[in-house]
């Protein structure tokens, strides 16, 4: 009898030893799902929007901090939203120029959503219409390959234009907005541009006072579009 209760209390033994340990792999697997799902829920997630512009968003007549892409940047920062901007705009910039610089842009940056703010000086430099437009499909395509998410912002010339080109020029962000399936962000200066007392002396780039509001209004375009 004494052997047999021996063999009994080690099989014992070994069945309890053997259901511990499930239990502590079942409590490790626990506390793994769960420190992720805690991980998921307290970090932010992490986004990167190129801006791909001219002047306008280059901050042309004024210091780098005063333009409307860094003070956005600030406003992020105070909100605490995890979005990097990076500022690839250049004065004097067409969507040739853009379409020639972005697939080194997006390859160095490699960046969640893109802002392709170009078209101005196409217009005011008499560009085909079509071809502004086949460049900015082009530059869509491009973003949407690398896997951004792509918005453009509508643009806007002087009607001294003339009534046809002008609706033409205007009508071509909406076609390429649509084409693509991505969104057109509205265009930033149609009611600063109105304001004498916004812009500069050329009458075409807004001063250092408009700036905070264009960064208020592209925050409030943005944000939800970014962070859904």
């Amino acid at each position: 009898m004494g052997v047999v209760t021996v063999v009994f209390s080690l099989q014992r033994f070994r069945q309890y030893r053997l259901a511990l340990a499930l239990v502590f792999l079942q409590l490790c697997v626990y506390s793994d799902h769960l420190y992720a799902a805690t991980q998921s829920s307290q970090t932010p997630q992490q986004f990167k929007l190129l801006v791909l512009g001219d002047s306008l968003s280059a901050g042309y007549g004024l210091k780098q901090q005063q333009g409307w892409v860094s003070l956005l940047q600030n406003i992020w920062n105070d909100e605490q939203l995890q979005i990097d901007v990076v500022n690839a705009a250049i004065s004097g910039e067409t969507t040739d120029g853009g379409l020639a610089r972005l697939p080194r842009l997006l390859e160095q940056h490699e960046p969640s959503h893109v802002l392709i703010e170009l078209g101005g000086n196409d217009g005011l430099q008499g560009h085909p219409v079509n071809k502004t437009r086949a460049n900015l499909s082009e530059m869509v395509k491009l973003a949407k390959d690398s896997g951004a998410t792509v918005f453009i912002q509508d643009m806007q010339i002087p009607t001294n234009y003339g009534s046809r080109y002008t609706k033409m020029f205007g009508d071509a962000f909406d076609k390429v907005a649509e084409e693509n399936e991505i969104t057109l962000i509205p265009f930033f200066l149609q009611d600063v541009a109105l304001d004498k007392s916004l812009m500069q002396n050329d009458g075409i780039h807004p001063n250092a006072k408009a700036q905070p509001m264009i960064a208020q209004f592209m925050r409030d375009a943005l944000t939800p579009l970014i962070t859904k």
